[in-house]
């Protein structure tokens, strides 16, 4: 069993910085997809960035929304993952969970939520002046 610990949410001014972070408790797993989902009131949850790792292999993606933006980097020893978000904007305003597979996704089902683990309960990022 994973357990997800989310931390580093709170309210920021548009243009400002936060830095989340995830810790998944547990044994630590050679192959994985970490990353962060949000989700606006009224709206969908959507995909915001991930990692998947193979070994010494190492992606990372974006969505359009955040790429340029948003940087996310795994702590291996920590088991981590971390997301520094810059130049936010009010539309980045969400929940955001992290979530966990305990393999490596394929591309095409890095996006959808259902295939992910484990998930955390999530931090609000409210950007707002």
């Amino acid at each position: 069993q994973v357990q997800l610990a989310e931390s580093g949410g709170g309210l920021v001014q548009p243009g400002g910085s936060l830095t989340l972070s995830c810790e998944a408790s547990g044994r630590t797993f050679s192959d994985g997809t970490m990353g962060w989902f949000r989700q606006a009131p009224g709206k969908e949850r959507e995909f915001v960035t991930a990692i998947r790792w193979s070994g010494g292999n190492t992606q990372k993606h974006y969505s359009d929304s955040v790429k340029g933006r948003f940087t996310i980097a795994r702590d291996k020893a920590k088991n981590s993952i971390s997301v520094q978000m810059n130049s936010l904007k009010s539309e980045d305003t969400a929940v955001y969970y992290c979530a966990f597979r305990t393999s490596r996704l394929i591309l095409s089902s890095l996006w959808a939520g259902e295939n992910y683990d484990y998930w955390g309960q999530g931090t609000q990022v409210t950007v707002s002046s």
